[in-house]
């Protein structure tokens, strides 16, 4: 999660659809430097939503732990230096 307190999400494998657990998030599309603007996404009452710059499919997943996704390598955070980085599996 993003240390903004909404967490960031990309979708750099190009997968059709990404599953997340929360349903207020940012998308940044690719990982920087090849980013779109970060936008905001809020799904509602919704559990799909289509990111408007990269068509990626957002699905809501009540079983992730907010700020989660599937696959875990779509979770973004940006490091100290301004760079981003993906989100460390264990």
């Amino acid at each position: 999660m993003a240390d903004k307190g909404v967490p960031h999400f990309h979708n750099q494998p190009g997968l059709r659809v990404v599953a997340v657990g929360s349903k207020e998030f940012m998308c940044i599309g690719a990982l920087p430097p090849f980013d779109h603007p970060h936008v905001f996404l809020d799904m509602g009452a919704d559990t799909e939503i289509i990111c408007q710059y990269c068509s990626t499919l957002f699905r809501y997943d009540a079983q992730l732990k907010p700020g989660t996704a599937e696959p875990a390598s779509c979770v973004w955070t940006e490091a100290a230096d301004g760079i981003g980085k993906r989100e460390k599996v264990a």
